[in-house]
């Protein structure tokens, strides 16, 4: 057991008896939580490139910090830079299939190159009338070395901005990003309404590497337009009968029924 997990001054826990209650508070506060208040500035995630959930949980994270500082109503532009790899890969932003908030405030480059993604997600951090910036490159480019990223998380933690940057079947190469996440797409529930449509996005989310938090797995969603873990063993509730809320149409749509 590492000095440094136990309270100055306490002796040292005996194997095989109870986790003292203070020791045991510290490692229930190192284990990342949706919610959090201090988050840091600096987050790479990675992900395949054959599925958005990338850019799904760079959002999801995105807007959890948000509202952990209390700026859930926060009016400012939202960045969004992909480089040419990225764009070819995933597409561009949907802006209908955005959470609502963000739909009117999102501010979208598109990057010839990672270079010119690197400079632009550089100098959005460097203005602090944006709310966050997402970015979202392909593979390993050269341009983007460690250095490369001592000098965006330096940029991100000097002005207060946040960046959540998307590698897309990249590599974990070296990084100076403060929390660095694997993620692929989970099952989603059943959909509330219709049973043969998509439920609400899931995530299976892998913080390898963190600062202030020991790595773990999680199950995530943002259903209910907060990010929360998804418990393995809560039970997916049916979708509701809906049975006596439409009558049926005999073969011909209302619309149709409308017009004649």
């Amino acid at each position: 057991m590492s000095d440094a997990l136990v309270p100055s001054g306490a002796p040292a826990p005996v194997l095989g008896s109870p986790i003292p209650p203070v020791l045991a508070a510290r490692r229930a506060e190192a284990r990342w939580r949706p919610g959090l208040s201090q988050q840091p500035l600096h987050s790479e995630i990675f992900a395949s490139g054959g599925e958005a959930s990338g850019a799904g949980l760079a959002l999801a994270l995105a807007r959890d910090a948000l509202a952990a500082a209390g700026e859930s109503e926060d009016a400012r532009q939202v960045l969004w830079v992909q480089d040419r790899g990225a764009i070819r890969q995933g597409g561009r932003p949907c802006v209908a299939g955005l959470p609502p908030d963000l739909r009117h405030r999102l501010i979208h480059v598109a990057a010839a190159t990672p270079e010119d993604a690197l400079f632009a997600l550089e100098e959005g951090l460097k203005c602090r009338d944006l709310a966050c910036v997402i970015g979202e490159i392909a593979g390993n480019p050269r341009a983007l070395s460690f250095t490369a990223s001592r000098r965006l998380t330096l940029t991100a933690e000097r002005h207060g901005v946040a960046l959540w940057l998307v590698r897309l079947d990249a590599e974990p190469d070296l990084s100076s990003a403060r929390m660095r996440w694997r993620t692929r797409a989970a099952p989603s529930p059943p959909a509330r309404w219709n049973p043969a449509a998509p439920g609400t996005a899931n995530w299976h989310a892998e913080l390898f590497r963190a600062r202030a938090h020991a790595p773990g797995e999680w199950m995530l969603s943002d259903a209910n337009e907060h990010l929360h873990i998804v418990r393995p063993s809560a039970s997916v509730s049916a979708a509701p009968d809906i049975g006596d809320l439409v009558r049926p149409t005999v073969g011909r749509s209302l619309a149709a029924r409308a017009r004649a």
